[in-house]
């Protein structure tokens, strides 16, 4: 937080990982995402009572989910992408704002909102979809979903799966509502799962069978709020470099120029490095990578990874 600077009156913004609904090895019951929720809540009340806050969210394994279910059903056609994340955010808004409510006072407002992401039709990702998505097949099967279907099917470990474009975010078509709701006083959930991925052509809105990065969207959310703070939560304590090795050691501070001089897991941590140097490099604001239960201590620089301007 910066010097002379009210909490009340800093932004965050938390992006909040996969692991605050579902951690690795559980179920994926509707009973299992309620708990980690609730065990979450728990690390964003205190938050919510200081400063204004607002919240994104992963759904990769809850479209997953949907699009199995999908798959036993053959009545209709699949739903497709944009719509199974409109689903989701509500779902997993529903679960935060419920949860949040149970551990806050009730002068205090909460609100989800259902996230259109505007994305560029002719975004290079288009022409070489890389994003795994929905069940996995068997060679055979996939295909005859290719053919049939039309789909984009690539190997993923000892089976195939359907790959989707994964444009970049390029604007938060509901962020003037998003800040209507914060200059009440509301803490806001928005941008799930990095928002519906939307195409603008001419005027003319529609949804686009694409996947967006979370932690993309997230910090163009937290750029275009002017956020003070943009947080990533997820399940480990920090940046840690050689990860994996009898030398991984974790970052405490760092810039983002030193970030730039090593690389990391392009399905982990990865994607969240990327995001928080865009968002220090575009505004001059810090960004933090940390754990869920962290939240007080990322904020008091006592923990987690804080990426300097």
């Amino acid at each position: 937080m910066e010097s002379g600077e009210q909490e009340n009156d800093l932004l965050i913004v938390v992006a909040l990982g996969g692991n605050a609904l579902l951690r690795r090895g559980e179920p994926m019951t509707a009973e299992v995402q309620r708990e980690n929720v609730r065990l979450a809540a728990r690390s964003l009340a205190p938050l919510a009572q200081r400063f204004r806050l607002v919240l994104s969210h992963g759904n990769g394994p809850q479209v997953g989910l949907l699009a199995l279910q999908a798959a036993c059903y053959h009545e209709v056609e699949p739903y497709p992408l944009d719509v199974l994340g409109a689903q989701t955010e509500g779902m997993i808004g529903y679960l935060i704002e419920q949860e949040m409510r149970n551990h806050l006072p009730a002068d205090i407002p909460l609100a989800t909102i259902l996230t259109m992401v505007e994305v560029d039709p002719s975004d290079p990702a288009f022409r070489d979809p890389t994003k795994f998505v929905g069940p996995v097949y068997t060679r055979h099967e996939a295909d005859r979903v290719s053919s049939e279907k039309g789909w984009v099917v690539r190997q993923d470990g000892d089976s195939w799966r359907r790959v989707v474009p994964s444009p970049v975010p390029h604007k938060i078509l509901e962020i003037r509502p998003i800040r209507w709701l914060l200059a009440e006083g509301t803490v806001v959930i928005c941008t799930g799962g990095g928002g519906i991925p939307t195409a603008n052509n001419r005027g003319i809105l529609s949804g686009v069978e694409a996947v967006i990065d979370k932690d993309l969207a997230s910090a163009l959310l937290a750029r275009e709020l002017e956020a003070g703070l943009f947080i990533m939560a997820t399940d480990v304590p920090g940046v840690f470099l050689d990860w994996g090795t009898p030398h991984a050691r974790m970052l405490r501070r760092t810039r983002v120029d030193e970030l730039r001089l090593h690389s990391f897991a392009p399905g982990s941590m990865g994607p969240k490095v990327g995001a928080a140097c865009e968002f220090v490099e575009k505004t001059g604001k810090p960004a933090a990578i940390g754990s869920l239960a962290d939240l007080e201590a990322i904020i008091a620089g006592t923990a987690g990874t804080l990426i300097e301007p």
